[in-house]
């Protein structure tokens, strides 16, 4: 197996001469540590289906359950699934066919923040739900308002957690928001920020439609690329989607 850098992005490796259904206890553990380094290792020429990843994520760790996955729409916009859950999964797994997908390092983002939101964010924090981008079903049109915020908030209920936490692999302080999923933000003293919220948002590259700010890093992909990420410090976008690809998240142990 060979691992290289990717030349020219600020983070990412490729790896070559990995089998993802033979590969080897030893092989899954440089995977691994080569993901919490780099942030997304690019699998080479596999050729794998749907069981075939599962199997590789059950390999690399234990699967993570989601909220309601009926309520949750296509993800042309910056969210990762860790901000709806109290125990963040570690990795997420994909094989994509169609979609481009721009992704953001959250752990880099908090360390470009001026000091002065280094400083605002201490003991803040953050509230994520669904609800802004919930996607309904065609029985749900009929339903009045009210009734449908208490069905998606009832199966996929908002979740507030610390705005940063480190990570438990590397170390690193990881910002926790995305423009998805974060709702609001609560300074120290518990008081609703929505000034921080969009400071945050618009610092870290995520209301720039251009996709050209420094944070923000295109992920392309070439026919038989199988993507492995850190989802403790990624969050990541959708080019365009009109059908979702599948993706398997995992927590390591």
């Amino acid at each position: 197996m060979k691992i290289t850098a990717r030349a020219g992005e600020a983070f990412g490796v490729t790896v070559e001469g990995l089998d993802a259904a033979e590969a080897s206890s030893a092989d899954l553990a440089m995977l691994k540590k080569a993901v919490y380094a780099d942030k997304i290792a690019v699998l080479k020429g596999q050729d794998v289906t749907r069981d075939g990843i599962l199997a590789l994520g059950k390999r690399l760790g234990r699967r993570a359950e989601f909220h309601e996955p009926v309520y949750r729409s296509p993800g042309c916009f910056w969210h990762s699934d860790y901000l709806l859950t109290r125990a963040p999964f570690d990795f997420a797994l994909a094989y994509p066919k169609v979609v481009p997908t721009y992704f953001i390092d959250m752990a880099a983002a908090y360390r470009r923040l001026s000091a002065d939101l280094k400083l605002a964010v201490v003991g803040a924090t953050a509230t994520h739900s669904v609800l802004r981008h919930a996607k309904l079903l065609p029985a749900d049109v009929r339903r009045p308002i009210s009734e449908l915020v208490q069905v998606v908030t009832g199966k996929a209920p908002p979740v507030t957690n610390s705005i940063t936490e480190p990570h438990p692999r590397t170390g690193e302080t990881v910002l926790h928001l995305s423009e998805g999923f974060t709702t609001s933000v609560q300074d120290a003293g518990g008081a609703d920020r929505p000034d921080l919220l969009a400071r945050l948002l618009e610092v870290t590259g995520q209301l720039d439609r251009t996709y050209q700010h420094d944070n923000v890093h295109l992920q392309t992909f070439e026919a038989g690329d199988l993507l492995v990420w850190d989802n403790r410090s990624l969050i990541h976008h959708a080019s365009y989607t009109a059908t979702p690809e599948p993706v398997v998240s995992v927590y390591d142990g």
